[in-house]
């Protein structure tokens, strides 16, 4: 299995440079630092970034008007055009040296037949300088309001996770393991995996980086989270957060025996691997060898590890003695579970982008 390995990246150093696509500093050649430039359909300003005199263009909205047709029609922002077939696991990373920009608020009630989590998205840890070459977008509070069930169940068939949030973290943080992100920049099968290194998207030491709405959110370990909860080998872990579906996500540790509190500690493994050979060539296809690349270079091998096709198992735990099935986040793909064992909420289905006067409910957000 493929285990991810990621670099810090200081974005005040000149060799930062080569981490960014060649256009967004030809976009600025001969401009002045906060003159308009278009990177593609992106419009955004010159920024300098770095200790050179270099000028990076760092887009602030999307130019719909020049977009592909389908998109236009759908309703829905343009895709970037990737080219990339190959990465070698190493996604470059910003410190996470920045101090929240307010509180954490996260409520949690029972009402009902509902899990009720209102948050503001504020994370309890510090965060990665946003916005940053790889990540345009600036964090801001967020107004979340998810209802997840209170007694969840699990259904008769999994269900994908989309371009969706997973869940929520205890910190009212989204768990988002999904990239919009697709080769040649069109939606199907080949969309990138985030953490690949394929595509620089400006995350921070948490794995975690910004939408469009202002929305800090983590697309692997949240390891700023997990050292406050002091998540160890010695113990199981601590809750993590909330699944759409309902049931409670952990991280990295369980009992080996999951239905045994007696039986030690283990870590958690997933049962996804890396694909052997050749992805199809072609019109539309990569081609070049499987390598974790893509979502789609991964395939679910039963057995193989601890935990199940959605990264999960049936436990007792701490906080459920009773049992029930609970999901791991893992050091290996998918790292976030990429599928449900029960119903999720519609709380947690993406909507259309919305302005900062707008956003509210969870399901809304970009």
């Amino acid at each position: 299995m493929k285990k991810w390995l990621l670099l810090t990246l200081v974005f005040v150093a000149p060799t930062a440079l080569g981490h960014l696509p060649e256009t967004a500093t030809e976009a600025c050649h001969s401009l002045t630092p906060g003159a308009s430039c278009a990177v593609g359909h992106s419009i955004g300003q010159c920024f300098n970034l770095t200790e050179s005199q270099t000028l990076i263009c760092l887009p602030e909205r999307l130019n719909i008007a020049q977009a592909p047709s389908k998109d236009r029609i759908a309703g829905r922002p343009p895709t970037r055009k990737h080219l990339a077939i190959q990465s070698d696991g190493l996604q470059s990373t910003v410190p996470a040296n920045r101090t929240p920009i307010a509180s954490s608020v996260v409520t949690v009630s029972v009402q009902g037949p509902w899990r009720v989590i209102e948050a503001n998205g504020i994370s309890t840890h510090k965060t990665g300088a946003f916005p940053n070459a790889g990540n345009p977008h600036r964090i801001e509070t967020q107004r979340y309001k998810y209802r997840i069930p209170a007694t969840p169940k699990v259904a008769a068939q999994v269900t994908p996770v989309t371009l969706q949030n997973f869940g929520i973290g205890i910190n009212g943080v989204p768990f988002d393991p999904s990239a919009a992100e697709w080769y040649l920049g069109n939606r199907g099968p080949w969309r990138y995996e985030a953490l690949s290194g394929a595509v620089s998207l400006g995350v921070d030491d948490n794995f975690a980086h910004v939408q469009p709405s202002g929305a800090y959110h983590y697309h692997g370990l949240p390891t700023g989270l997990l050292a406050r909860l002091q998540v160890t080998s010695e113990h199981h872990s601590p809750l993590i957060g909330w699944a759409a579906d309902g049931f409670p996500i952990y991280a990295l540790y369980g009992f080996q025996d999951g239905q045994n509190s007696e039986s030690g500690i283990a870590k958690m493994r997933s049962s996804y691997q890396v694909k052997a050979g050749q992805r199809p060539a072609g019109s539309n296809q990569p081609g070049g060898y499987y390598d974790g690349t893509f979502v789609a270079d991964y395939e679910y091998v039963e057995g193989s590890g601890s935990l199940d096709e959605c990264n999960g198992r049936f436990v007792r735990s701490p906080n459920f003695p009773e049992g029930t099935y609970a999901y791991f986040l893992t050091e290996e793909w998918p790292i976030i579970p990429r599928c449900y064992k029960g119903t999720p909420s519609e709380d947690f289905r993406r909507g259309p982008q919305r302005t900062p006067r707008d956003r509210g409910a969870g399901r809304r957000f970009g």
